[in-house]
């Protein structure tokens, strides 16, 4: 139980992403993939009534003691919040209404927003460019946990404490790694949020905010789905920095599971990502996948050979901002 991690450094590696690579030799053996890209239909009408559900519990905890109102929180209203920041994490890639509309995705991003309780949206896409760009970037993908993370989450204890903090490490940790300058559409976003979340206080009380926000935190830690914040990068096999899980919970989380996927081809939304797996199987059936985020992270945490140390990292060139 109380074994120490036994890796004291995050795995330097001095090669380019491998998803560039695939993504050119499949584009070229099958060229159909590209029909897949492109806007998915659906997803504006999904989030919308997701965010309109959570309006709903609003009211209806409003009344609940505070017992009840944490546990539907972490049972039911936070599984919709984490939806849904996997849900602007799609829309971030400009899904929702396609390239030809950035600015109606930013604000349906917002919109989405609204049941975490938090502004996010505005900050996410800020950052998330960055992590497909430069995965594994020095001081680049913030996604990557700090060196004293690495060093101070070491034991299983500590590890279970990191992965109830992740909230507060995934929101404080750009701000050390990878600051950059506060943007009109952050301002907006934390204007319409706060604002919303006035009227639900002036409308129904403390209660439902409460409901809201520690739905939110509650299980983008230590929760189910969260295992997929591990499953993606965290390096459990040597040699291979990202992992597709194939399981249930993707239909809760947009295929986000999809991720070898994703990052070979960002622009196709999560809806169609199995596609890309179906067609260009070759490319993707050899390679080591996740059946379990529970096991994901009952592995991370009481094995001793992973930790958040556990990531490949690399020096990137910085690309010329358009």
């Amino acid at each position: 139980m109380g074994n120490r991690v036994t890796r004291g450094d995050f795995e330097w590696v001095y090669t380019e992403q491998p998803h560039t690579q695939r993504r050119k030799e499949i584009l070229a053996k099958y060229p159909e993939i590209k029909t897949l890209m492109g806007p998915d239909p659906h997803l504006k009408w999904i989030v919308s009534g997701m965010v309109f559900m959570q309006f709903l519990a609003c009211y209806l905890v409003k009344d609940l003691t505070w017992k009840w109102i944490f546990f539907w929180a972490y049972a039911f209203g936070g599984c919709i919040n984490h939806s849904l920041t996997l849900a602007i994490h799609d829309i971030s890639h400009n899904v929702a209404f396609g390239n030809k509309q950035v600015k109606w995705n930013r604000w349906f991003a917002v919109f989405a927003n609204l049941p975490i309780g938090i502004p996010y949206s505005a900050s996410f896409k800020k950052y998330h460019i960055d992590h497909h760009r430069y995965l594994g970037g020095d001081s680049l993908d913030v996604d990557i946990p700090t060196d004293f993370e690495g060093w101070f989450f070491c034991t299983p204890l500590r590890k279970v404490l990191w992965l109830i903090l992740q909230p507060l490490f995934y929101s404080l940790r750009p701000l050390y790694v990878n600051p950059k300058a506060i943007t009109r559409m952050e301002i907006f976003n934390a204007l319409v949020q706060f604002s919303i979340d006035l009227i639900i206080y002036y409308l129904w009380g403390l209660k439902p905010i409460v409901y809201l926000i520690a739905g939110t935190i509650l299980c983008m830690g230590l929760h189910p789905i969260s295992g997929h914040f591990i499953a993606e990068h965290y390096m459990f096999l040597k040699g291979y920095e990202t992992y597709s899980y194939y399981g249930p919970l993707n239909c809760l989380t947009f295929n986000v599971g999809y991720h070898m996927e994703h990052h070979d081809f960002p622009s196709i939304p999560g809806c169609r990502l199995p596609m890309v797996k179906k067609i260009a199987a070759e490319y993707y059936d050899n390679l080591p996948y996740h059946q379990s985020w529970i096991r994901v992270l009952w592995d991370f945490v009481f094995d001793d050979t992973i930790g958040p140390y556990s990531r490949v990292k690399r020096q990137c060139k910085l690309a010329k901002e358009s």
